[in-house]
């Protein structure tokens, strides 16, 4: 019987386990060049005995970035720091891939240089406020995309995957999920275009698989995962019938032979089944655990054949030694959900205080 702690090979590399950090936006990325920080240097190299550790989304472009001092990879600043961050955690043994993550409609324009705004597949404004220096804020409405101005935005994500394999990340991970600018033109509540990039289920997954597509030729398929969010309501996303989409997005991802697929699992759990048997190849499972952050009884989902991977947030931020304790059976140190978000289904909780 296969288990979490079985060896697995992805990417290129053996993992030396089956437990994933999941990706957590921290906001640590102080000063004007979004630039990462020693801090974070320590923090992953902390938690390298992840099998895979993901990170906190990191914006491919300026104009990517929707929350305070988040990371950026697309200045040559950015990638020479976070060389000493893929440094630290290969020091250490673990494989760390980089969470490319464009919130598209989701940010302010006091968090972007240069005049500009927030973008989306369409002119739609999210309902809510994000958290920006000056305290939170509404969102406003974004600029919709014209089809030049997608072009380039796919061409960012490939520049910002090149750079991720410069800065000596193992690969990169696409975040198609929770409400950010793949996942927006996935639902047809933020894409209400008439044109190929919307309008029908194979325009609104075209925009996810021409990006999948285009960072695969740059760095190699096996060096690339897709996150995706089916039905997940945040920022004020709404997919009540998700399957035939996300069905349709497996199909056509099947041939590139990705690194793996990573569900974020929402509470419509028939759903999982379905996109496992779908997906030919490596399958990660966020579970659903709401209001719990995902704890030891996931372990059997390896073992029942439900994934090849399993994520942990939360209780990676208070266990930096997660595997050890998890094959120990713990002790565990409890997780403060509210000092961070980003972490274990922040879509079905409410918006909580950034503070860490």
């Amino acid at each position: 019987m296969t288990t979490a702690f079985d060896p697995i090979a992805l990417g290129g590399k053996r993992l030396a386990n089956r437990l994933v950090m999941a990706p957590m936006t921290r906001s640590r990325a102080y000063g004007p060049g979004a630039e990462p920080t020693e801090l974070m240097a320590t923090y992953y190299a902390q938690r390298a005995t992840a099998g895979l550790i993901v990170t906190e989304g990191i914006q491919p472009s300026p104009v990517g970035q929707g929350y305070p001092d988040t990371p950026g990879l697309h200045t040559p600043g950015q990638v020479r720091a976070w060389r000493t961050v893929t440094d630290a955690v290969h020091r250490e043994g673990g494989a760390i891939f980089a969470q490319l993550m464009h919130t598209g409609r989701i940010g302010h324009p006091s968090l972007l240089p240069d005049g500009l705004v927030p973008v989306g597949p369409s002119a739609v404004a999210a309902e809510g406020r994000v958290f920006t220096h000056e305290g939170p804020k509404e969102f406003v409405t974004p600029k919709e995309l014209s089809e030049p101005e997608i072009r380039q935005t796919i061409t960012e994500f490939a520049d910002a995957a090149r750079n991720a394999v410069e800065a000596g990340f193992d690969g990169v991970e696409l975040h198609g999920a929770n409400g950010y600018l793949i996942h927006q033109f996935l639902a047809p509540h933020t894409n209400r275009r008439t044109d190929g990039w919307g309008g029908t289920t194979e325009g609104r997954i075209r925009f996810a698989v021409e990006v999948v597509t285009a960072v695969a030729e740059a760095i190699g398929s096996d060096r690339v995962g897709l996150r995706i969010s089916p039905g997940n309501p945040f920022n004020d996303i709404s997919e009540d019938t998700p399957d035939e989409v996300y069905l349709a997005l497996l199909d056509r991802l099947a041939g590139l032979d990705l690194a793996y697929l990573h569900l974020m699992e929402g509470p419509n759990r028939d759903l999982t089944p379905r996109l496992r048997k779908s997906w030919p190849g490596t399958f990660v499972l966020n579970p659903f655990t709401y209001p719990d952050a995902t704890g030891p009884d996931a372990l059997r989902l390896i073992e029942d054949g439900s994934a090849d991977l399993v994520a942990y947030g939360a209780l990676f931020l208070a266990n930096p030694d997660l595997p050890r304790r998890l094959a120990s059976g713990g002790p565990f140190n409890d997780a403060d959900k509210s000092s961070f978000y980003g972490g274990d289904h922040r879509g079905y909780t409410d918006y909580p205080t950034l503070t860490a």
